[in-house]
């Protein structure tokens, strides 16, 4: 089901949809209110959303939508400033991916990525929505962004070479890769964090300018610093630093310190930023003064960086398939047998604060 105000918007993407074998158009509505009545004949597996719509919002809807009957959707946003703010209070009621549209040239933008917008409708309808929502949480915002061409690996940004790590720092790095469902779990695991714990560099899989929205809501519900990253940034002691949306970011040592360099380039795994590229740069500059993550997501992207960290000292986990919005990233780790340790997210941050005094212990 499409919900936007917008004929044209209905209309090219109702057109896309249609054109996939594999996707049934139930219908297309110029508002919620009219969306629900047409659900109440044949309810849609995944909804196309807006977040600007006269009668019903996007967030009012989404928020009963959530309450009353758990359903995937994706959601279609203008790519702005103030949007990306509007954007975030709709993830944050349940949505489970941003498909993002300018304002200007709309119907050959979207014809442009309908490739896109076609696989993010497949990848959420494999969610599990129901695993979005927790008592007592304050934002709720499983992200993530679909991108479609050559799948190049992280050589194309970090090529493989030989550890430059010290054997041993007192300065803690944790590295962490997710994407689809991967902002709710990572604000269960960084609001469970006291001020005082390792620095944390971070890949969520997110659109352009949707990443500083992002990192300013998680930075106000947490007790650590929580930003997104800009080049040269030091990584430091309760601080989390965020990839932005569009480049990639990689971990680099800088006499007994770290710090993180943002970079353009191609995308890997077809993401840009990628979990391969941070994992790499990670397991190369910090060796065993690392621990990775990898959290909820499609596909395999931070699978092989993840196992290079495990090669080079780090100690490594997954999160378990029945805490996962959708089991893909970690399950392709496991099968590599990258991951040291396999944890529900509740036990994600504990597992860090404990592997912080064990290596002082050490």
């Amino acid at each position: 089901m499409v919900v936007d105000d917008s004929a044209v918007v209905r209309r090219v993407i109702g057109d896309i949809l249609k054109s996939d074998p594999a996707i049934e158009l139930l219908g297309a509505a110029a508002d919620p209110i009219f969306a629900m009545r047409r659900m109440e004949k044949a309810w849609p597996d995944v909804i196309v959303l807006d977040v600007e719509m006269p009668r019903m919002d996007g967030i009012t809807f989404l928020k009963k939508l959530m309450r009353e009957r758990p359903t995937p959707v994706v959601i279609c946003s203008t790519l702005t400033e103030k949007s990306a703010q509007t954007t975030m209070e709709a993830m944050a009621a349940g949505a489970v991916d941003i498909i993002t549209k300018p304002k200007m040239g709309l119907k050959d933008f979207l014809q442009d990525s309908a490739t896109v917008l076609k696989q993010a409708v497949k990848n959420a309808a494999r969610a599990k929505v129901s695993r979005l929502h927790r008592p007592g949480s304050t934002t709720n915002k499983p992200v993530s962004v679909v991108e479609v061409g050559e799948k190049h690996s992280a050589d194309v940004i970090l090529g493989a070479g030989r550890p430059s790590a010290m054997t041993q720092t007192t300065e803690q790095i944790v590295a962490i890769g997710t994407s689809t469902g991967g902002t709710n779990a990572l604000e269960y695991v960084l609001t469970a964090l006291p001020r005082i714990c390792p620095g944390i560099v971070i890949v969520q899989h997110m659109p352009e300018q949707f990443t500083a929205a992002f990192a300013d809501r998680l930075n106000s519900v947490c007790k650590i610093e929580v930003r997104e990253a800009k080049d040269q940034d030091t990584v430091m002691p309760g601080v989390a630093l965020i990839a932005p949306g569009g480049r990639h970011m990689m971990l680099k040592r800088s006499g007994a310190k770290y710090r993180v360099e943002v970079v353009e380039g191609p995308l890997v795994n077809r993401h840009r930023p990628s979990v391969d590229v941070l994992f790499r740069s990670v397991a190369r500059y910090a060796g065993s003064n690392a621990m990775g993550i990898i959290m909820t997501g499609m596909g395999d992207d931070g699978a092989k960086g993840l196992l290079e960290m495990h090669d080079a000292g780090a100690y490594t986990l997954a999160q378990d398939e029945e805490s996962c919005v959708v089991y893909g990233m970690p399950k392709e780790a496991v099968k590599l047998g990258a991951t040291d340790s396999i944890v529900p997210l509740s036990d994600v941050g504990s597992a860090i604060m404990q592997y912080e005094r064990v290596r002082d212990c050490g």
